[in-house]
């Protein structure tokens, strides 16, 4: 299952893609996309493809629960893989997952890289260290992310297959019972942390999630990311990341929750120095965002994020045309 929101170019590639590969089914969730996707995707003629489009854009959460509501309902599979439109298998995955002994298993990861051949790092899986005790203490002891992110090594090919508590959207494959079992994404969270939210809860409700470095995916991002930063484009997208990650943060930690709290309201306000003339907009975005985290409020429409951040723009950049600084 591929959702896909103008990017044409890209889906012409993952559609490509997939259809070269042994699949029962391929199902294209369009968010309402007005860049040609509907005419291509309704060009194609291969019995296998299912089309959805909808009358507006429901995000990538939205898109991902309302297309596996549609595969369980509909085609009953026994696995589904899904992936984003600049997501896809590398030759043969379909293949090798035909072949793996799933037993035990509920979902299982794809190693997840870029073109270029780098482990793309946006896409790595992680054990939570706040319920396993090693990754626990190699954070204490510094390590921060490389102390509960699967390393490099874990994705070697000869690899044994590895425990995980979060995995993406990208080469994720699920059986019938997990989305049983599970349910389906929120898709109130519109974009980020819906996988995330989505694989921790399968965790808490004892499905075993297994990342299997065989299963080789790309993931052709274009997000800017310096020296570990990432800076998020259109603005509206900022209120998206923190408000999801901070309930995302709530589901992982737990009792811990309270105490780390401190500590991710100063790393996040920090972030605001990589914006430049929109450092306002985004310090307000974030305590939007920010307060309806903490409050589980996930009722504001897409409408009105863009609204609420173009305000922000407005008035962040009057600011900073004031006085260069703010």
């Amino acid at each position: 299952m591929v959702v896909t929101h103008n990017r044409i170019g890209q889906l012409r590639v993952t559609v490509d893609r997939l259809l070269g590969e042994d699949l029962d089914h391929l199902l294209v969730l369009d968010n309402n996309s007005d860049d040609g996707t509907a005419e291509f995707l309704n060009g194609i003629d291969d019995p296998r493809l299912t089309v959805l489009h909808q009358d507006r854009n429901l995000g990538g959460a939205g898109g991902f629960e309302q297309g596996l509501r549609h595969a369980v309902a509909v085609l009953d599979p026994d696995w589904i893989v899904v992936m984003d439109d600049d997501g896809r298998p590398f030759r043969g995955a379909i293949e090798r997952f035909r072949r793996l002994d799933t037993r035990g298993l509920d979902a299982i990861s794809a190693a997840v890289w870029t073109p270029s051949g780098q482990i793309c790092e946006m896409n790595r899986p992680y054990r939570n260290p706040f319920w396993h005790l090693p990754e626990f203490l190699r954070v204490l002891g510094g390590q921060g992310r490389r102390g509960f992110y699967l390393g490099d090594t874990a994705y070697q090919p000869g690899a044994d297959p590895t425990d995980i508590d979060m995995a993406s959207f990208v080469g994720l494959f699920l059986s019938r019972d997990s989305l049983a079992r599970a349910g389906f994404p929120d898709g109130r969270l519109f974009i980020y942390g819906d996988d995330q939210l989505y694989t921790l809860q399968m965790r808490r409700l004892g499905l075993r999630i297994g990342f299997c470095p065989g299963l080789r995916f790309e993931h052709d991002t274009r997000s800017i990311q310096t020296d570990g930063t990432l800076v998020l484009r259109p603005l509206w997208k900022v209120y998206y990341m923190y408000r999801n990650a901070l309930i995302a943060y709530r589901v992982a930690a737990g009792p811990w929750f309270w105490p780390l709290l401190p500590i991710l309201l100063a790393k996040w306000r920090r972030q605001a120095r990589h914006y430049g003339p929109d450092r306002g907009a985004y310090r307000k975005l974030l305590a939007k965002a920010l307060s309806d985290g903490l409050h589980k409020r996930l009722d504001r429409s897409h409408q009105d994020v863009m609204t609420m951040a173009d305000a922000c723009a407005a008035q962040g950049r009057t600011a900073f045309q004031r006085d260069g600084t703010r």
